[in-house]
């Protein structure tokens, strides 16, 4: 089957509908989601959006915050760019009516970690689905916008798959797996945009959902694109430690309205002791890396399933206005954070690399642009500030949309359609989840938040075995949804570690015990592709 458009976007959270948004009054837009509308990230993002709002606050000192954040790997005009142009995007979604948290007639600020001032719009503690959920309305409201529900990126489509096409590289569309249908329709288009989000997938313990597995990063570097600074992975400090709790996130406002970090009580002496001023002067507000790696350490030092996050001591009133999801989740649990602390670990949280883009979300590959968390736009760093990411996603969502109402791409050629009459159906499928579940175990153990060279070379042997399988089983099998987040796992996975070993040296989320010290100078780890 094929499907034509003028623009094909891949990923349905706050940057591909951005995106289509921006670009339904002048383009047929087809927007694809391997699950439904409201599966993905954004939807579960609780602090907020970073934007200079208050009187007292300036652009220099976000950007200063975020070039701090980002342990001097953050590209400035990237930063800048972002920073000068969150205001209007806040007020962009205003205008579409995203009931963001008020006191007095005025958007409530918050401060959040890594921030010198308070400047997080937030809409109480679940700002992403207050967000997604203003979005997924005027989509469905858009004629313009055609949205393709449980349609999953088998892998985009250029001059490669043209026989006798040579010359520049272009982007002419994606396979894509209709999985309720079970079959590969070719989705033709002028532009595509790949919003996919990041790869938290790729660690045992994620704060991200289960569409969190990398689709875009592996299919832009398989079709040749340049992949930056993967060895960046943020572990959010604080997520719920409950065995019924899965990916629970407790918001990183938490600490900035006054959470502190405690050692648990059945430590003696020790049982309550606040650790963090013993780590960082900046205590809880420290950046995520420097707090999660804290954690990680008292974790180990002192043999612990988790640690506390103690907030008792704000009013149940004040609790109930600021984390209202929180407060109830916990409650179900048992857990009553108005008197008791919030048993808490680190978790793969977020991708700072990704797809190397430029300020208007190009890739090296004509017609093909990225966006949000599946991109390096270079605004990150080596550690992502807090709540710069879904401003991140609007702007450069703003901004790609521009580039491509700008460009005038001439009608894709006849592309061929998928061929899988040379395959069959897979007899074993527990090849793939044992496969699945080895990944993401030797990930957590050996990539995690303190690496070693000798840690590194273990995963990568490993990687090389899994790589081996799932090649032959993608060759000889018919495609699945779990096949191909598999396949796009084991991609993630070794352009993280391959990343991880070229860096000789510790900055932001990358800590290395063989290369503690940071190298005078910053420079980006950038991945090219094999020639094919």
């Amino acid at each position: 089957m094929n499907q034509h458009f003028d623009v094909l976007v891949i990923g349905s959270g706050l940057a591909g509908l951005s995106t289509a948004l921006h670009l339904s009054a002048t383009h047929r837009v087809a927007v694809i989601t391997k699950r439904a509308l409201l599966d993905g990230s954004s939807n579960w993002a609780q602090g907020g959006i970073a934007a200079v709002l208050a009187e007292g606050d300036s652009y220099a000192s976000h950007v200063e915050d975020t070039l701090v954040a980002g342990a001097g790997l953050s590209d400035r005009e990237a930063t800048e760019f972002t920073v000068e142009n969150a205001p209007a995007a806040i007020a962009w979604l205003r205008e579409l009516g995203v009931p963001f948290s008020t006191a007095d007639g005025e958007l409530h600020l918050t401060r959040e970690g890594g921030h010198s001032h308070r400047r997080i719009v937030h809409a109480a503690d679940a700002t992403g689905a207050a967000v997604q959920a203003t979005l997924v309305e005027r989509v469905k409201a858009t004629p313009n916008i055609q949205v393709f529900e449980h349609h999953m990126l088998v892998d985009l489509i250029t001059e490669r798959h043209l026989s006798g096409q040579g010359g520049e590289r272009r982007c002419f569309g994606a396979y894509v797996l209709d999985t309720v249908r079970d079959e590969v329709v070719t989705f033709s288009a002028r532009h595509t945009v790949l919003a996919t989000g990041g790869a938290g997938k790729v660690y045992l313990y994620t704060t991200n959902p289960d569409t969190a597995t990398g689709d875009g990063i592996a299919a832009a570097w398989r079709a040749g694109c340049q992949v930056a600074n993967m060895e960046f992975i943020q572990f959010h400090p604080t997520c719920l430690y409950h065995p019924h709790a899965k990916s629970f996130l407790i918001t990183e406002a938490v600490r900035g309205e006054g959470g502190i970090l405690k050692l648990p009580p059945h430590l003696g002496e020790l049982g309550g002791h606040r650790f963090m001023p013993d780590h960082d002067p900046r205590a809880e507000l420290a950046p995520r890396d420097v707090v999660a790696r804290a954690i990680d350490f008292e974790m180990k030092k002192h043999g612990l399933d988790c640690v506390h996050l103690d907030i008792s001591h704000q009013s149940p009133e004040f609790l109930r206005e600021h984390f209202p999801n929180i407060l109830a989740r916990c409650a179900e649990l048992g857990i009553d954070i108005t008197k008791e602390p919030i048993p808490v670990v680190p978790a793969a949280h977020y991708t700072c690399g990704g797809v190397v883009t430029d300020l208007e979300g190009h890739t090296e590959i004509a017609g093909l642009y990225a966006v949000g968390e599946t991109t390096c736009t270079g605004l990150h760093g080596a550690n992502r500030l807090a709540s710069n990411s879904l401003v991140e996603c609007m702007v450069f969502a703003q901004a790609a949309a521009g580039a491509i109402r700008a460009h005038q791409a001439g009608e894709p050629p006849a592309l061929p359609l998928w061929d899988d009459s040379r395959v069959t159906d897979a007899d074993e499928m527990v090849v793939i989840s044992h496969n699945w579940d080895e990944l993401r175990r030797f990930m957590w153990d050996y990539v995690g938040i303190v690496r070693t060279d000798k840690r590194l070379e273990r995963a990568a042997h490993r990687i090389t075995l899994l790589q081996r399988e799932i090649h032959e089983f993608y060759a000889r099998f018919h495609v699945t949804r779990d096949l191909l987040e598999l396949r796009n796992l084991v991609q993630v996975a070794d352009l993280i570690v391959m990343s991880a070993m070229l860096r000789r040296e510790s900055r932001g989320l990358h800590f290395s015990r063989d290369y503690p010290a940071m190298l005078p100078e910053a420079k980006p780890t950038i991945l090219v592709p094999p020639p094919r």
